[in-house]
């Protein structure tokens, strides 16, 4: 299977991401990701990481090869999820090229739908270890000790595009391409999930829709 998970920051898209390649046995691909790892390692130049951090989109050809590239390796050959793509219009017509070259199935598409003031909420009590990357939130899933990673200890931290006015421009961002996004995939195999639930509740009704679609 061919997995797009959708929606804005704040929505879940990695908890649920998580979910979905662990119960379907498959990689699972955020943009993000792969970006903070190539300014983290020095792949990714200063212009590119000045964007990262500021929450400004990457150029489409920039995230277009990365995904490619990604998804040509071995461990997609029986499928994989992606997590933050497409992000416009001109990413989605990529993807479709590559989904056709390969002859994969189209994309089922699991959309987080969040209200705005609760995205803002949670986006801004998260936190994270700079260590192992596990992701925390101060009012949902806090760490046992402030401010410091269950797993190793470390010292919990903020990332840049976590910042008040960062996570404003983000959304602001994502509902100016949100529409158009959306609407390209609507007519095919799509499925609006209310994201303003329990992790636990979302999560049972993506594992329903994914037994539905492995049953047709």
């Amino acid at each position: 299977m061919v997995i797009l998970l959708y929606g804005p920051p704040g929505c879940g898209k990695g908890t649920q991401s998580a979910f979905i390649a662990s119960q379907l046995q498959i990689p699972a691909i955020s943009t993000g990701d792969m970006l903070r790892a190539g300014c983290k390692d020095g792949s990714q130049n200063g212009a590119t990481c000045v964007m990262v951090d500021t929450g400004v989109l990457v150029s489409d050809d920039l995230v277009n090869s990365m995904v490619a590239r990604r998804v040509a390796e071995p461990d997609c050959n029986a499928g994989f999820l992606l997590d933050g793509y497409p992000r416009t219009v001109g990413q989605a017509q990529h993807l479709r090229t590559l989904i056709k070259r390969r002859y994969w199935p189209d994309p089922a598409v699991i959309h987080l739908d969040v209200p705005h003031s609760v995205l803002i909420e949670r986006v801004t009590s998260r936190r994270q270890c700079p260590a192992c990357g596990r992701i925390y939130n101060l009012l949902y899933s806090p760490p046992a000790r402030p401010d410091t990673c269950d797993a190793d200890g470390e010292r919990l931290t903020r990332r840049a595009d976590d910042e008040d006015q960062v996570v404003m421009d983000r959304l602001n961002s994502y509902e100016q391409m949100a529409g158009p996004v959306i609407e390209h995939y609507r007519s095919g195999r799509y499925h609006r999930i209310d994201g303003d639930r329990s992790p636990a509740e979302i999560s049972q009704e993506i594992e329903r829709l994914l037994q539905m679609a492995s049953a047709a």
